[in-house]
């Protein structure tokens, strides 16, 4: 065999393996990327309003009084006692369930029902300063409690905060007047009076307030419910419900 057809035959041997091992690199290096997992890419959730309709649970506190000619003709009243007969704000507590439904970006309505505790005080003591060691008092308050059914629309200024105003109809439930009398520390009187039947058994409000829901569920609000409705039945008095309300809620 001649050295050309020698260096021929190498030549070709050589293009030979070199085209085996590119191929089998491309093989390899094929099975290598389709058998690699797959990279997870991970986006962070968008809190926003429309989400979907969301459930919740909402409770807190109450401090509630009467406002109107009825009770500013008490007070004037009480003015010639010196100082005798003061009205005070009735501490309460409410709690109750509510859906938060998406209206578009940035808006709400939030529909609930709530056990709420109304109501209104008066604190008399005796008049006469040398008496004042005995701390003599005689409170009368009104214990009203209701089912609060609002109608509340949100705007959300930001992610978690928002406002919200709206109407609400109250259901009276109860109205005791409790009378309580004592001195020196001691309670030496107290008796309950059922009232409920001299009242109206639907009162109508406007509600206000602002919040903040955090993206774990928590949420706090404060408001105020201003009462339109008339208190008494048979018109003997005009009184309104003045409500201020602090929240905790949950929505799940």
């Amino acid at each position: 065999m001649n050295s050309k057809s020698l260096f021929g035959r190498l030549a070709v041997a050589a293009l030979l393996l070199s085209a085996s091992f590119s191929t089998a690199q491309a093989q390899v290096r094929r099975a290598t990327y389709s058998t690699a997992p797959a990279r997870p890419v991970y986006s962070a959730p968008a809190r926003t309003a429309t989400q979907g309709v969301q459930f919740g649970l909402r409770a807190g506190v109450n401090v509630s009084d009467w406002s109107g000619d009825a009770v500013q003709s008490v007070m004037d009243l009480a003015g010639y006692t010196n100082g005798a007969v003061t009205k005070e704000m009735k501490p309460g507590f409410h709690a109750g369930v509510y859906a938060t439904i998406p209206l578009g970006p940035g808006f709400a309505v939030e529909p609930g029902v709530s056990y709420s505790e109304k109501g209104a005080k008066l604190v008399g003591t005796l008049p006469w300063e040398q008496f004042d060691f005995l701390n003599a008092r005689v409170t009368a308050t009104s214990r009203m409690s209701y089912i609060d059914v609002p109608v509340l629309f949100k705007g959300y200024l930001t992610p978690g905060f928002y406002l919200f105003a709206g109407p609400q109809a109250s259901f009276l439930v109860s109205n005791k007047v409790r009378v309580e009398a004592g001195a020196l520390g001691f309670n030496a009187f107290s008796t309950d009076f059922d009232v409920k039947e001299q009242f109206r058994p639907v009162d109508f409000a406007v509600v206000g307030g602002l919040g903040y829901q955090f993206g774990n569920g928590l949420g706090l609000s404060a408001g105020y419910d201003f009462g339109l409705s008339s208190l008494d039945k048979n018109n003997n008095f005009d009184a309104q419900n003045r409500v201020i309300k602090a929240s905790l809620n949950y929505s799940f």
